[in-house]
């Protein structure tokens, strides 16, 4: 059987940010600031940000993409660049990210 749901087309990015000490609320307010913007991009289908209750250093993202090249897209977005690459990132101590399918 052929797979002819477009939901199997869609990429799944999750990530895992440790943020240094005393960061948390600076990378908190950032965010907050990308995070409207990126739920406004064309190839978005979902798009969450969430912190960890317990350990509010660590952030957990959840990203569903149309496909590869919307999150291609996605990541030379003005916001994705000044806003994560160029602020937050450099605020990290740890930063994981994995690619996945619906089946």
């Amino acid at each position: 059987m052929t797979a002819t749901n477009n939901a199997n087309q869609n990429l799944v990015v999750t990530a895992f940010w440790e943020v240094n000490s005393g960061e948390e609320g600076a990378v908190a307010a950032l965010l907050q600031e990308f995070l409207p913007r990126a739920q406004r991009e064309p190839g978005v289908k979902e798009f969450q940000i969430h912190q960890n209750i317990a350990k509010p250093r660590e952030f957990f993202f959840y990203e569903v993409f149309a496909g590869e090249s919307a999150f291609a897209d996605h990541q030379q977005t003005d916001h994705f660049k000044n806003i994560i690459v160029g602020q937050a990132v450099p605020k990290l101590a740890k930063r994981e990210r994995s690619q996945f399918r619906f089946i």
